[in-house]
């Protein structure tokens, strides 16, 4: 399929409207990422009944005296009826924070259980970003991109525009999974860059070195930054096959282990589930938000449960 085009499925095409309730692997053949992201947004915002867009990112501040040459969109025709004077609308920004979105693109992103059922992790994170940024976007937030393998990859500043929204669209869709995890660094990155109170969103496996990762993230939030984690999962990461032989392969390292996966499943999947279960109850501990998405979850539900319970609702 060609860059731009977006041919749906007859499924798809009867409800193109809900394209955040379809499944993420028939989205994800959809190569335009713009139409994609804005069918998944309008509909997650349908299916809230509290909208998280809060309007215009400036607020009227105050009026100042015409001076030849100013935009004549900002005339004051108010003031001009009251004074019989010319003046020029001024207005402050109101925008919130400034937001970086930390995408991982190390190898095993790229790594999908069962390619016709799922997509890969990096896709299904791909997804996200796009949908998260627009979000941000929309309601007047400064949005940038950082990806990372074990060193930086792609890096866009933060702006508002929706120019600068398909230019961040642009990068995601030349993203690929390769080389080691190092969330660290790229974490360390972030924090020398916002210089006032910021939101950084981290889209991940979480395959990472979870002491540095920790000692990062717990740095941010000390620096008063909102801190959110996305932890990516195939499906057939959080459970082994029922019965057999299984070679395990390390995607990063290329390391192999031969095992038997029936004997190895209950310990297997307790390893996973304590894996998890650590990063939910260190996150709450540092007062910053995770939620866990698989890849098989439509991505408009996921937010949906997400911005919920984040408003307690």
């Amino acid at each position: 399929m060609t860059e731009g085009t977006a041919t749906l499925t007859p499924a798809l095409e009867a409800s193109r409207q809900r394209l955040d309730l379809a499944s993420p692997r028939e989205i994800v053949g959809l190569s335009h990422l713009e139409l994609v992201a804005r069918h998944i947004v309008e509909g997650f915002l349908i299916g809230l009944h509290d909208s998280p867009k809060r309007g215009f990112s400036a607020e009227f501040a105050e009026d100042r005296p015409y001076n030849h040459g100013d935009d004549l969109r900002y005339l004051d025709w108010k003031a001009y009826a009251r004074t019989d004077r010319l003046f020029i609308k001024q207005y402050e920004e109101e925008t919130n924070l400034r937001a970086y979105l930390l995408v991982d693109v190390s190898r095993s992103m790229g790594w999908v259980s069962d390619e016709e059922r799922f997509p890969t992790k990096l896709a299904y994170a791909r997804l996200l970003a796009a949908s998260l940024s627009l979000l941000l976007v929309q309601q007047g937030d400064a949005t940038g991109l950082i990806a990372f393998d074990e060193a930086l990859r792609a890096h866009i500043a933060p702006r508002t525009t929706r120019r600068h929204w398909r230019r961040l669209l642009g990068e995601l869709t030349r993203l690929s999974a390769d080389g080691r995890t190092d969330a660290g660094s790229a974490l360390k990155e972030i924090a020398g860059r916002l210089q006032r109170r910021g939101l950084v969103v981290l889209i991940s496996d979480l395959l990472v070195d979870p002491e540095t990762t920790r000692m990062s993230l717990r740095y941010l939030r000390h620096r008063g930054h909102e801190v959110i984690l996305f932890h990516i999962m195939d499906p057939g990461e959080r459970e082994l096959p029922a019965e057999g032989e299984a070679i395990f392969f390390d995607p990063e390292t290329g390391e192999e282990l031969g095992a038997n996966s029936a004997a190895l499943r209950r310990q297997y999947r307790e390893a996973v589930e304590a894996a998890i279960d650590g990063w939910r109850k260190e996150a709450l501990r540092w007062g910053a938000d995770y939620a866990l998405l698989t890849t098989d979850t439509p991505l408009g539900l996921a937010l949906r449960q997400f911005m919920r319970r984040r408003a307690g609702g």
